[in-house]
C-alpha cells in the first residue's frame, strides 16, 4: 500500500520528467518512466541492485524510489532521469551499439571479461555525466558526494572507484578527494588525467575509445575483488538489452582489436608525437571476420540476454545464413486467353455494324438513332492467377559425429550450409525434414517434413560428437510409401556416409533401402562429402578403396550426385549453388 510520502515522491519525480527530456532536446520523446514505490515492484520491472535502469527493448526508464530515498537522492529527480535518458540518446543508444561496446570491452580485458558490463557502464556514464554537468549545469557531482557520505567508514574503497572518481574531479576541476578520488599513487594520478583526456577527446566518437578505457582500468581490476564499491548502485545498464533482437553482434569491426591500447599510446590523448599511429587509422583490419558462436553468446549474456547456448546458436546460424538465401520466388501472371467484357462505348457510323449491342442500345432509347443512341461492348484481357509449381521438399541428413565441430561453440559449416539450404527451401514453399545423426542411438529429427524455422535450426545446431553410424531406419521409415510431394534427399557428411549401405537392425540391405528412398522420393539425391577432389581416382589404403568403391557404386547404380568438398568451408559455396539449382 502506498503511503502519502510515496505518492508525493512519485508525483514530484513524474513532474520532473518533461524537464529531464528537455535537457537533451525539446524534441526528445520517450515513454513515461516506471517510478516504483517498492523494491518488489522494481524487481517485477527487472530492476535489482541499482536504483535505476534502462530498457533498450521498449526505451524505458525504471527507478526504485525507496532505494533513491535510502541513498538521500530524493531531490535529484531531474539529474537521475536525465542521466537515464542519456543512455537512450547518447550511449549506448541501441542494443546493437551495446553489443559492439561490450565486444570491444571484452577484447581489452583478457581473463577479466566478466567485468566488461560494469566497465562499459562506467564508461558511458562518464560521457553522459560530463555533458550534463558542464553543458546542462545539472548537479551530477552532488550525487557522487551523496554516495561518498553514505559510504561506511569501515568499508574500503576500491582502487577502481578511486580512479573513477579522480577522473570526474579532473573533468570538473574539483579539489582532489572531493568526490572520493584522493590517492598518493602517482600512477593513479596520471591515469586519471589520461582518462579525463580520453573523455574530452572522444566525446563525439565514444565507441572508438572503448577499448582504450578498458585497458586503462585493467591493472586496477586485477587488484580489486569488489571493483565497483561503493558505486554498486550505479549499474543501470546491466540488463539493458534484455529481450532485444541479437542482430548486429556477429561482425568483428576493423578497428576493434586495434582499439585495445592504453591511452598513453594514443597521441590524440597523450600529445606525444613518438607514440603509436593515430587511432583514426585502424591498427588491424578485420576484413569482414565473424565471431565464433561462443563469443557471440558471451557478448549477448553480458548484455542481459538470457538464452541457452543452443538458442544462441539458432540465432547465430539464422543470421549468418540470411545473406546467402535465394530471393523470394516471383512468377509472372499470364493473361487469360478469353476476352473479358469491361464496359460500353458509343457506336458510330462507320464502325462494323455487327459490333452494335442492340440490347443495351434499346435500353438507352426504344428508337435507336445510329451514332447517337447506339453502343457497343469493350473487351479486354484480365490477368489470370499463375499456377504455382509444386516445390520439391527437402530431406536432409547431417553428420554430427566426433569428426565434426560443435555448432554451439565453433562455426560449423555443416550447420551453416544446412541452414542456407533449408531456409531457401522454405522460401520457395517447400517443407523440410532434418535428421542429425552420429551413433546408432544418437539421432535427432524434426517431426516430419515441417515449415518451422526454429524446429529445423534447432536440429541443425544440435551436437552428438560420438561414433559414426548412419540412421538407416530413419531413411527406411520416411519412404515406406511414395510421397504425395516429391522430395530431394541430401546428405552432408564425410566418408562415414557409406555406413548407410550397411544392413539395418532388421537385416535389410542399406543398398536396397537407399534405392527405394530415391524411387519413392522421386526427386533424386545429393551427397556433399568432405573428400579429396580426386577421390574417384585416388589410391590409398584398402579400407579407403572400399569406401570410394561404395561411393562410385552409389553414383553408378542409384544416381547419387556426389560433390566432394576438400574443406568444410567450401560447403557454403555448395549450399549457394544447390539452393539456386533447386529453389529458384
Amino acid at each position: 500500500m502506498k503511503t502519502l510520502a510515496d505518492t508525493t515522491l512519485i508525483a514530484s519525480w513524474r513532474a520532473a520528467w518533461p524537464q529531464a527530456l528537455a535537457v537533451w532536446s525539446k524534441f526528445t520523446r520517450l515513454r513515461d518512466p516506471s517510478l516504483c514505490a517498492s523494491h518488489v515492484e522494481a524487481s517485477k520491472q527487472g530492476l535489482s541492485g541499482s536504483f535505476a535502469m534502462i530498457r533498450l527493448l521498449d526505451q524505458s526508464v525504471v527507478v526504485d524510489l525507496p532505494l533513491v530515498s535510502k541513498l538521500g537522492l530524493d531531490d535529484y529527480a531531474v539529474e537521475i532521469l536525465a542521466h537515464e535518458i542519456g543512455h537512450h540518446i547518447l550511449a549506448p543508444g541501441s542494443a546493437s551499439d551495446q553489443f559492439r561496446l561490450l565486444a570491444r570491452m571484452r577484447r581489452a580485458l583478457p581473463t577479466l571479461e566478466h567485468h566488461a558490463p560494469m566497465v562499459a557502464n562506467l564508461y558511458t556514464d562518464l560521457f553522459i555525466n560530463d555533458r550534463l554537468q558542464r553543458q546542462a549545469k545539472l548537479r551530477m557531482a552532488d550525487i557522487y558526494r551523496k554516495l561518498k557520505q553514505n559510504e561506511e567508514e569501515t568499508e574500503k574503497t576500491s582502487s577502481v572507484w578511486t580512479l573513477y572518481m579522480r577522473i570526474y574531479e579532473q573533468l570538473w576541476q574539483l579539489e582532489k578527494g572531493e568526490l572520493g578520488g584522493a590517492s598518493d599513487d602517482e600512477r593513479l594520478e596520471t591515469d586519471a588525467w589520461l582518462g579525463a583526456r580520453l573523455i574530452r577527446v572522444y566525446a563525439y566518437d565514444w565507441m572508438l575509445a572503448a577499448g582504450r578505457f578498458a585497458t586503462l582500468l585493467l591493472p586496477y581490476l586485477v587488484d580489486d575483488t569488489d571493483a565497483l564499491h561503493p558505486g554498486r548502485y550505479l549499474h543501470d545498464t546491466r540488463d539493458a538489452a534484455r529481450g532485444c533482437q541479437t542482430y548486429g553482434a556477429q561482425q568483428i569491426e576493423d578497428d576493434e582489436e586495434g582499439g585495445a591500447i592504453h591511452p598513453v599510446h594514443d597521441r590524440r590523448i597523450s600529445g606525444l608525437d613518438d607514440e603509436a599511429p593515430a587511432p583514426d587509422v585502424p591498427a588491424n583490419t578485420g576484413g569482414g571476420q565473424l565471431r565464433e558462436p561462443f563469443e557471440l553468446g558471451e557478448i549477448l549474456k553480458a548484455s542481459g540476454i538470457h538464452l541457452s547456448d543452443h538458442e544462441i546458436a539458432i540465432r547465430y546460424y539464422r543470421e549468418r545464413a540470411l545473406p546467402h538465401l535465394v530471393a523470394f520466388p516471383t512468377r509472372p501472371a499470364p493473361e487469360s486467353p478469353e476476352p473479358q467484357m469491361e464496359g460500353l462505348e458509343a457506336w458510330d457510323i462507320g464502325d462494323p455494324i455487327d459490333e452494335i449491342d442492340w440490347l443495351q442500345s434499346l435500353m438507352v432509347s426504344p428508337r435507336p438513332v445510329p451514332g447517337v443512341t447506339t453502343v457497343r461492348r469493350i473487351y479486354g484481357r484480365e490477368p489470370a492467377r499463375a499456377m504455382d509449381a509444386v516445390p520439391i521438399d527437402l530431406d536432409m541428413y547431417v553428420d554430427s559425429s566426433g569428426s565434426m565441430p560443435n555448432p554451439q561453440q565453433h562455426t560449423s559449416f555443416l550447420a551453416l550450409a544446412g541452414a542456407v539450404i533449408a531456409l531457401s527451401a522454405l522460401r520457395a514453399g517447400a517443407k523440410v525434414q532434418v535428421t542429425l545423426w552420429s551413433g546408432k542411438r544418437e539421432v535427432l529429427q524434426t517431426p516430419g517434413f515441417v515449415r518451422d524455422e526454429d524446429a529445423i535450426l534447432g536440429v541443425l545446431t544440435g551436437f552428438f560428437g560420438g561414433a559414426t553410424c548412419f540412421p538407416i531406419h530413419c531413411l527406411r521409415q520416411t519412404y515406406t510409401a511414395r510421397r504425395e510431394r516429391p522430395a530431394h534427399i541430401l546428405m552432408i557428411s564425410d566418408d562415414g556416409i557409406t555406413t548407410m549401405f550397411d544392413d539395418d537392425e532388421l537385416g535389410n540391405s542399406g543398398w536396397d533401402i537407399a534405392a527405394k528412398a530415391l524411387e519413392q522420393g522421386g526427386a533424386g539425391g545429393t551427397m556433399a562429402l568432405n573428400l579429396a577432389r580426386d577421390w574417384d581416382g585416388a589410391g590409398g589404403h584398402q579400407w579407403m578403396q572400399k569406401i570410394y568403391g561404395d561411393l562410385k557404386r552409389a553414383r553408378r547404380e542409384q544416381g547419387w550426385d556426389i560433390h566432394a568438398v576438400e574443406r568444410f568451408e567450401d560447403l557454403l559455396e555448395f549450399a549457394r549453388v544447390f539452393s539456386r539449382r533447386h529453389y529458384v
